[in-house]
């Protein structure tokens, strides 16, 4: 079984729960999920399965989009609406759609973060929320980046109240934390803030709208009609530069032998070679063998 399943995680389960259950419903060990999400996220998790969890870092690296519901007023501990308060400022407060507007375009391109003490990020070989669960701060690493879009939801011209609302569609690369931007839009604006909920609504190439819950899988298993869902590895990696080759090298490319470099390479750090529509491999330049090129991921006839 080879392919990749685009999940709806629910609420209430790790990303390595659904692997765990996964495995057992596919009745297969080599699952792997593309990012973590939080237990209190629900949204977009593909999920590669078999030969495909050789390209589950691509799917990890690719964009995502998010709906968050951002709280001014109030900070806690993990960021979002779980932890305990730190700190709040409950007097009335009045913005305009303008200066939320204004606050979301100062974080919109390459920005800094710093990941919450609650997070996976490791320091030191452990576990940022490690230490935090333990009452250890330590020094956390400062992080670049990239914000594509922030746009403000709804038509609400005004928003008031001690804790006020809003919800933002977030389009972003790897590594942001939405928890962390929610604090940051209410630093701007003045005030302790937290993410309230978090949706993920892409990642990569899939949305809400190709995505099958848990029970869909275990179904779609008992009917034996799995593979209607799986999506093919090529998929995945429509913005690699491709090659088609012909019969001659098939062999060679099978074995994952290293080959004089072709001029895309000069241009490209990796390509990908087809044949007749299925992907082979990704090469890239050999590192000591200049004019060489060295499989970087054999992609056919492993398991």
């Amino acid at each position: 079984m080879n392919g990749i399943l685009p999940l709806w995680k629910e609420k209430g389960m790790t990303s390595h729960d659904c692997v765990f259950k996964l495995r057992k419903i596919l009745r297969t060990k080599k699952v792997g999920h593309t990012g973590t999400l939080d237990p209190e996220v629900e949204g977009v998790l593909p999920i590669c399965i078999g030969r495909a969890t050789k390209v589950a870092s691509h799917i990890t690296d690719a964009g995502k989009e998010y709906i968050a519901t951002v709280s001014i007023g109030r900070a806690t501990e993990t960021e979002d609406a779980q932890g305990e308060t730190v700190a709040s400022d409950l007097t009335h407060k009045e913005f305009s759609r303008a200066q939320i507007n204004e606050a979301l375009a100062q974080l919109t391109g390459e920005i800094t973060q710093i990941p919450p003490m609650y997070s996976a990020v490791k320091v030191n070989g452990r576990r940022l929320y490690e230490y935090a669960r333990k009452g250890i701060e330590v020094e956390r690493p400062v992080r670049k980046v990239h914000i594509d879009q922030i746009e403000l939801l709804g038509e609400e011209q005004q928003f008031s109240g001690e804790e006020v609302t809003f919800s933002i569609r977030v389009r972003c690369g790897k590594g942001t934390y939405i928890r962390t931007l929610a604090v940051q839009i209410g630093e701007i604006l003045g005030y302790p803030a937290h993410m309230h909920s978090l949706v993920r609504t892409v990642s990569g190439n899939f949305d809400q709208s190709d995505c099958n819950t848990l029970a869909d899988v275990a179904q779609l298993m008992e009917e034996q009609n799995i593979q209607s869902i799986l999506r093919p590895i090529e998929e995945v990696l429509t913005d690699f530069p491709q090659l088609q080759i012909d019969e001659q090298l098939l062999e060679s490319i099978r074995n994952g032998q290293v080959l004089p470099a072709v001029p895309l390479l000069a241009e490209h750090p990796s390509i990908v070679m087809m044949f007749e529509g299925h992907v082979l491999a990704i090469y890239q330049n050999h590192p000591t063998k200049p004019g060489l090129m060295k499989p970087e991921k054999m992609l056919l006839g492993s398991e």
